[in-house]
């Protein structure tokens, strides 16, 4: 760790967020005309919010990797030192890939097998930015796997994180903050390991805070596929990249709980299709006095609802403080 690298982290961060909170208005504003929104259904009054605000946490992040890259190679004695690596460009473009397909989603349904597909194949890009294959898992050993890691293992971790984040959201700034947190920790690892990559989760980290600022209840602004699976992408692609793959899975707990609390549910469903208990509810609603009314404790952010009266802003707030301990666990694992 360097204070270059500190310093470039500072900048970075401020850079990102600041350009958020200030074009982020215009932007809710342009997306009002246009009509693009969606319903808000934890509002009594079913609002409509527009969405697709991932558009912009992607777009500021690469105008960020284009100014840098422009002052990098700028002629003397104007260049600025801004190391950009192979590592940050790869993770970017894995990001974008996701984030442009989850665009295409909320257009076309193009059916699981063919998203499964395209998303498993997006991750190749990060071939050529990981150093090492060898993984090490606590208390049993080193393995190296060799083209295993890179053809199977990489693009399996970086699909799977990108849909636990998908999935685990709903709420008014729940899947932005818990991405915001779930970076914040990465960059701090990042930093103290001395990885490339510091670069881009600066920028995504700032950026996605700044979003949070506007989609923290109650939102004016909702991310939509291309945010929480861009993000997600970028969470996956940091932790195969590094090799942090154990670690990155401690902090992905509670995202990994809620998809087989969901996994769960579906197949009582099928099994008891007849049984009310386990009918298929994608929302809940807002009781008369602002408490949440959930139909079962089936995906985590329903479970503190289900059994206690809790408004959604108290509930997000919950399931942060429920990452946190896993984030600063996943932070001290050295694997």
């Amino acid at each position: 760790m360097t204070m270059q690298t500190i310093e470039l982290t500072a900048v970075m961060l401020l850079a990102s967020f600041a350009i958020v909170m200030v074009v982020m208005p215009r932007f809710i504003e342009k997306l009002k005309k246009r009509g693009t929104v969606a319903t808000d259904q934890y509002k009594r009054d079913s609002r409509k919010i527009p969405t697709w605000g991932g558009v912009a946490i992607l777009a500021v992040v690469f105008l960020l990797f284009g100014i840098a890259t422009l002052l990098e190679y700028l002629p003397a004695p104007f260049s600025v030192p801004i190391r950009v690596t192979g590592v940050d460009w790869a993770i970017l473009v894995v990001a974008g890939l996701f984030g442009a397909f989850g665009l295409v989603d909320d257009f076309v349904d193009v059916g699981r097998p063919v998203k499964i597909l395209m998303l498993f194949f997006f991750s190749y890009r990060l071939i050529f930015a990981i150093g090492s294959t060898i993984v090490t898992i606590p208390f049993i050993g080193s393995f190296d796997f060799g083209a295993y890691y890179l053809f199977l293992i990489v693009p399996i971790y970086v699909l799977v994180a990108a849909n636990l984040v998908n999935m685990h959201s709903g709420f008014n700034g729940l899947a932005s903050g818990l991405s915001g947190i779930v970076l914040a920790f990465l960059l701090v690892k990042f930093i103290l390991t001395g990885y490339d990559g510091v670069f881009v989760l600066s920028c995504l980290t700032g950026a996605t805070v700044g979003f949070l600022w506007y989609n923290w209840y109650p939102a004016r602004i909702f991310m939509a596929n291309i945010g929480s699976l861009s993000l997600g992408a970028a969470i996956g692609a940091a932790i195969v990249v590094s090799g942090f793959l154990v670690s990155g899975f401690i902090m992905l707990i509670p995202h990994t709980i809620n998809f087989l609390m969901y996994v769960y549910w579906r197949l009582m469903h099928k099994l008891h299709p007849e049984d009310w208990r386990w009918s298929i509810e994608k929302f809940g609603k807002v009781r008369g006095d602002g408490t949440l009314g959930v139909p079962n404790p089936l995906t985590l952010k329903w479970v503190l609802p289900y059994y206690f009266r809790m408004t959604e802003k108290q509930a997000v707030l919950a399931m942060y403080a429920l990452t946190l301990p896993f984030c600063i666990i996943g932070l001290f694992i050295p694997y």
